[in-house]
């Protein structure tokens, strides 16, 4: 993808790669001749914590914006469209941006361990691991045990299985439950204001996620996940949501709000969620999306650009992303409806919810699969701020019961949590290819969604990404024996996760 907003950009030409990274930590004889005394040589945690969640955020915003999004089809690429059309390259920007974060989580982490603060190694962990899972989750093995370890003289770090990251991603987020409920502080937490409950409840959360993703894996993910529902201890509630307020100006502000007109128009709302949500009357159309007309109170008119190549059978004429995402000059702002720029998510209520609601229907737990299902619903809602009004409802009550949403099979739980997941990272994509895994390839199985328009894989959805070109120039020996396990570097290998 050419012309990459501003902050993938920078990664990109700032150059932080694993291999460069671990190797920073070993030019001591460098840094001997060029210290400089009015400076200080050590960072304090608390900036470390604030870079760490920022820039992870940041990242993750961007990746959702260009990748996420446009890969499960809740928004389309009108430019540049090889995300939509199946036809990918690498995507260097998410590889090199998580690592790069994850450099100063290490550094936290490993000042909690050296001052006895438990909480801050707790949260630490726990964004860790958030990372990693994104990182395996869309390439399959990764430098895991061994990554950002230049300390220790590991400048080619081995490409671990996947099975075993997954496994040690689920100890470490137990491990973190239990030292957040010890000694320490969480100065410079700006994702939860020092609220270790709060931390605790996301590492029970990204559990949940874990053991549902990887469930048919995993021979006692049935007990572990009713294990954490039945202790209570996760995201209830829209107060507990993992997600960074960013505030009005640079560099705090959301990452798209800079952007130019020209990057911002190359995504739009999709023909595919537009159907999707049209079908039932769906307010969170006048958040996910700018009416056409610029009217946000009678009779808002929507259109939605058509996923895949950019041909006439495919067309890219779709409305603009919601007022929280940028702002439009010349035209209704987020602050004129008393709304904010929008947030950097790593985990909602409305996710947690849904995944209950299949928790039940897969017998892992007891309990009713419309109550969470339809608290999901209400959770997304309620989260966006929806106003009923221009749609026709009375309250959610009343959308609910007469607008066509009631539960009745799986398929609804996953459209609706599909729907949910609108700038969730790259859980959009994440999750349908669960489902696309879990129908055997048979979109038909997915009422909600169809391979893209004029797809350039033969209508399979793709299902890792590929290696970045320095994975093989830094790291050949262990980048090829990655590759050999796989088959090949291609986008339709299968990980262990899809097996």
């Amino acid at each position: 993808m050419k012309n990459i907003p501003f902050i993938a950009t920078l990664l990109r030409h700032l150059g932080f790669s694993l291999l460069m990274l671990a190797s920073l930590h070993s030019c001591d004889q460098f840094e001997t001749f060029n210290e400089n005394p009015n400076e200080p040589t050590v960072v304090s945690p608390d900036v470390l914590l604030v870079s760490a969640i920022r820039s992870s955020m940041n990242t993750m915003v961007m990746e959702s914006f260009l990748l996420g999004n446009n890969i499960a089809q809740l928004t389309a690429k009108t430019l540049r469209t090889e995300v939509d059309a199946y036809n990918w390259n690498a995507f260097p920007t998410l590889w090199e941006g998580l690592y790069y974060s994850l450099t100063d989580i290490s550094q936290c982490e490993k000042i909690a361990k050296e001052s006895g603060n438990e909480t801050l190694e707790g949260a630490s962990i726990v964004l860790r691991t958030w990372l990693f899972a994104n990182l395996t989750n869309a390439y399959g093995d990764i430098p895991y045990f061994e990554a950002i370890a230049g300390a220790d003289n590991i400048f080619t770090p081995v490409y671990d299985d996947q099975s075993a990251i997954y496994n040690d991603m689920l100890l470490q987020l137990q491990k973190a439950t239990q030292l957040l409920d010890g000694n320490g502080n969480l100065d410079g937490d700006i994702l939860f204001n020092g609220d270790a409950t709060r931390w605790k409840k996301l590492a029970n959360s990204l559990q949940l996620r874990l053991l549902m993703l990887a469930g048919h894996k995993i021979s006692d993910a049935s007990q572990q996940f009713a294990a954490i529902v039945a202790g209570g201890v996760f995201i209830s509630s829209n107060d507990d949501n993992a997600a960074l307020t960013y505030l009005g100006g640079f560099p705090n502000q959301f990452p798209l709000i800079p952007l130019k007109t020209g990057d911002f128009d190359a995504v739009a709302l999709s023909q595919t969620a537009l159907d999707a949500m049209s079908s039932s009357n769906d307010p969170r159309l006048l958040r996910y999306a700018r009416p056409d007309n610029d009217d946000f109170t009678q009779t808002p008119i929507f259109s939605g650009a058509v996923n895949g190549i950019n041909t006439g059978d495919c067309p890219k004429n779709g409305s603009r992303l919601g007022l929280a995402y940028w702002d439009a000059p010349g035209a209704t702002q987020a602050s004129d409806w008393g709304l904010s720029q929008g947030d950097g998510i790593i985990m909602t209520y409305a996710e947690t919810s849904f995944i209950l609601a299949e928790g039940v229907l897969k017998g892992w737990i007891e309990g009713d699969v419309e109550t969470y299902y339809r608290e999901g619903i209400k959770a997304s809602m309620d989260y966006h701020r929806v106003d009923y009004d221009p749609f026709g409802w009375d309250d959610f009550d009343d959308y609910y019961q007469n607008s066509g949403v009631a539960y009745e099979q799986v398929t609804d739980v996953w459209q609706q949590k599909w729907l949910a997941l609108f700038f969730h990272g790259l859980e959009p994509y994440f999750e349908l290819r669960r489902w696309y895994h879990d129908v055997e390839g048979d979109w038909a199985s997915l009422p909600f969604i169809n391979p893209s328009c004029g797809n350039l894989n033969n209508d399979a959805l793709p299902l890792r990404f590929l290696y970045p070109g320095e994975a093989q120039s830094l790291n050949i020996q262990h980048y090829q024996a990655a590759v050999s396990k796989l088959g090949s570097d291609d986008q339709n290998a299968r990980m262990w996760l899809v097996q």
